[in-house]
């Protein structure tokens, strides 16, 4: 599986969401691409040309039919992620990034892995 690099304008999209003032918000290179988490989990991500969000299934299925679509490798796309919707801009996706936020956010903080 060949990972695709992440596109200016995927980038610049991401850079631009990223709620990096909020607390626990920190951003990770991730295989080749670029993930914004929450307390250790991962609420968004670039994959190549995509910006993905991490929902809930009622705003999974309501992203898909605003044309959102699958967020990872074609062949294995990640589980409970959407890609936003082709040509979206900033303020079209903020929402769904806030409600990332607030899903993941939610979620038991990630324990740390100890070092080697």
């Amino acid at each position: 599986m060949k990972i695709p690099k992440p596109t200016t304008a995927s980038l610049a999209l991401f850079e631009g969401l990223v709620p990096s003032s909020e607390p626990g918000v920190e951003v990770k290179p991730m295989f080749g691409n670029v993930a914004a988490f929450v307390n250790g989990n991962m609420f968004m991500g670039v994959f190549g040309g995509d910006v993905g969000v991490k929902l809930p299934a009622s705003d999974v299925d309501s992203l898909k039919r605003l044309g959102g679509g699958p967020f990872g490798p074609a062949e294995r796309p990640m589980g409970g992620y959407v890609s936003l919707p082709a040509g979206y801009t900033q303020s079209q996706a903020e929402p769904w990034v806030r409600k990332a936020l607030t899903y993941v956010g939610a979620q038991p903080p990630k324990a740390k892995k100890k070092a080697k």
